[in-house]
């Protein structure tokens, strides 16, 4: 008799622990599902303003994209001719000569603050520095960009304009490169030390290396932050209409061309400015495109080399 009752009693309990786990797992198959929803309608309210912007853009600034637009100078704005080739060529010229100054600077102190500075208070002092200088407004570095570098120099540059995008490129590129490496697990470096090699070398060959598609997405995002800023421009290089004549004088580029037009009262220059945007667009694409396509190969070329 007790043990038919322990027996029922066992039944009863393994039921009881039966509809526990039911009732836990129906309640975590239903919190899947409300997350699962809650990040693709994030997912959904992300891409939405950036698929208007696209499609307002390419509608708008497509009619306007032709062989004159793209290699002549600006000329009437109520005729609607002339181009933007001049703001082309000053646009790969500034962003081109900034990147070669920012993106060296911006990666190898971020490989500083990640391998070499551990805890102190300088390393403190520079990480606080940078996250200050990355939420800087843009204006501010144009400013002093024009007090610094074009009153020194005595006249709108390119020097002044590459110089200034540079100091918003850095802070960028600091951020992701120490983010990035922190990432690389211990056990690569242990590897190197083990085999006798120089710190210097396992930092740049094998750590940075292992982290580079990282590193290079950071360089493309203050890229292509920079690529469309057009306050330190107004204050560093002016704009002009004719093409690159010398570093040290003013130049042209596509975020001023676009402001421009913007500006005008004229549907032809608005026209212009969407076909200008557009350009812009394009040409922030096709680099990050270009710029993953050579990682990816390289990265093959390294894989198979090893093998």
């Amino acid at each position: 008799m007790m043990s038919s009752k322990r027996g029922t009693e066992r039944h009863d309990h393994k039921h009881e622990l039966q509809d526990i786990m039911l009732k836990y797992s129906a309640r975590r198959r239903f919190m899947d599902k409300i997350v699962t929803i809650f990040v693709i309608v994030c997912v959904i309210a992300a891409i939405v303003p950036l698929a208007s912007i696209l499609i307002e853009v390419i509608k708008n600034g497509a009619s306007a994209i032709s062989i004159e637009f793209l290699t002549q100078p600006p000329g009437s704005l109520i005729s609607g001719r002339g181009g933007i080739g001049p703001a082309i060529q000053g646009t790969l010229i500034v962003v081109g000569l900034a990147s070669l100054i920012g993106a060296p600077v911006g990666v190898l102190a971020g490989i500083y603050l990640s391998e070499f500075a551990g805890k102190g208070i300088f390393p403190s002092a520079v990480r606080l520095f940078n996250d200050v200088l990355t939420g800087l407004p843009s204006i501010v570095v144009g400013i002093v960009g024009y007090i610094v570098l074009v009153l020194t120099i005595g006249s709108f540059s390119v020097w002044a304009g590459a110089l200034s995008l540079s100091i918003i490129m850095i802070p960028i590129v600091v951020r992701v490169t120490e983010e990035t490496l922190k990432i690389v697990p211990n056990s690569i470096r242990e590897a190197g030390y083990s085999l006798g090699i120089p710190k210097w070398k396992i930092t740049l060959f094998i750590v940075l290396k292992s982290a580079k598609s990282g590193v290079l997405t950071g360089i493309i995002l203050s890229i292509s932050r920079i690529a469309g800023e057009t306050a330190p421009l107004i204050m560093t290089i002016l704009g002009t209409s004719l093409f690159f004549s010398s570093l040290t004088g003013p130049v042209d580029a596509l975020p001023l061309r676009i402001w421009r037009l913007a500006s005008q009262p004229y549907e032809s220059a608005h026209a212009a400015g969407w076909g200008a945007a557009l350009i812009l667009v394009i040409m922030v694409l096709a680099l990050s495109i270009s710029l993953r396509i050579l990682a990816q190969k390289k990265g093959f070329t390294v894989t198979r080399t090893t093998i």
